[in-house]
């Protein structure tokens, strides 16, 4: 279990928005009864300081978890967050289209209830899982974690999920089990990007992990932001964060997770096997091969406020070195 103290990767604790906002609090409220039950929660129960956080209808399962959260179980320090409308109007979901404006003006037409997640492979408990089935055993944490897209560009967003590995142990993998394989859902009639004659991507969109890379504590299957449920955008209900890796890694809209003894081919690394690597490790000193990853673009920006810092390796989260001791990062990149 993470706890708050920073590890040495993370930035220092600070207040990140001063700001108050009665949204997140009014569904506090509601979902533990009312002012009484309110003076019972966690003092960390820091929704209420999200500024301009759009409302949600959040479904009965998300409510039930919010007065259970712990808050701050990782903290982005001096580091601001980025702004909710930067957050979940500038996304790359292709099944949307390929603008970053494309998958909120288009993201609406998903349906996200019911849902259903087939676990299956190298398990001793395949099968399908509601998302409420899947959510209920978990408490949700908060992860402020920062989030560097492969076109370098970065934001700093806190997730509301619970550790990978905590899932996976529920499916018991076998002693075969070596890789994760994930899949996003494909529903033409809903997506007008999976619909379109110009994409090049053989839906439906697949990522994977290592056995280890999925079962390390930072690795996480969130469900909302900002204190609220997921946007459709970012990828509702249920998508995948691993902060140490590039953003495409994180697959969004997941509907399956496959335990294989084999690595899995993944979407992008299929597309361009020279600029996309199946590890895809956040590091400067590895460059795209149509720009330089040594620096990024904080969100949010402008021409004349460009907001450029420097990338570290693995996105600043050192803790996972030791899971590729040995490895060339320049050839398994």
């Amino acid at each position: 279990m993470l706890i708050k103290v920073p590890l040495e990767s993370a930035a220092r604790e600070s207040e990140i928005t001063p700001e108050s906002v009665y949204l997140s609090r009014r569904t506090f409220m509601a979902a533990a009864g009312g002012l009484a039950a309110m003076s019972a929660l966690p003092l960390r129960a820091e929704t209420s300081r999200y500024a301009d956080v759009e409302a949600a209808s959040n479904p009965a399962w998300f409510t039930e978890k919010l007065p259970g959260v712990q808050w701050g179980a990782v903290t982005a320090g001096d580091e601001a967050l980025t702004p909710f409308k930067d957050a979940t109007h500038y996304n790359n979901f292709y099944e949307f289209g390929t603008s970053k404006g494309d998958p909120a003006r288009y993201a609406d037409k998903l349906e996200v209830e019911p849902w259903t997640v087939m676990i299956d492979g190298e398990v001793a408990k395949p099968g399908p899982v509601s998302l409420e089935s899947l959510v209920q055993p978990h408490r949700l944490e908060e992860r402020i974690y920062r989030l560097r897209c492969v076109e370098a560009w970065s934001m700093v967003i806190p997730w509301l999920g619970f550790p990978l590995a905590d899932l996976l142990k529920r499916a018991e993998p076998t002693s075969k089990a070596r890789y994760v394989r994930f899949e996003t859902k494909v529903a033409p009639e809903q997506m007008s990007g999976v619909r379109s004659g110009f994409s090049l991507i053989d839906w439906p969109y697949r990522e994977g992990l290592r056995l280890d890379e999925a079962m390390h504590p930072l690795s996480i299957m969130a469900v909302g932001i900002y204190g609220r449920v997921l946007p459709n955008q970012n990828g509702a209900p249920l998508r995948l964060v691993v902060p140490w890796k590039y953003g495409f890694k994180s697959i969004k809209s997941i509907v399956r997770i496959s335990l294989v003894a084999e690595q899995p081919a993944t979407t992008w690394e299929s597309l361009a096997p020279d600029e996309y690597g199946f590890y895809a490790n956040v590091n400067p000193e590895v460059d795209h091969p149509r720009w330089s990853q040594a620096t990024e673009r904080r969100l949010p920006n402008s021409l004349f406020s460009p907001n450029v810092v420097p990338t570290k390796l693995f996105n600043g989260y050192d803790e996972v070195a030791s899971l590729y001791s040995g490895l060339d990062l320049r050839k398994y990149y």
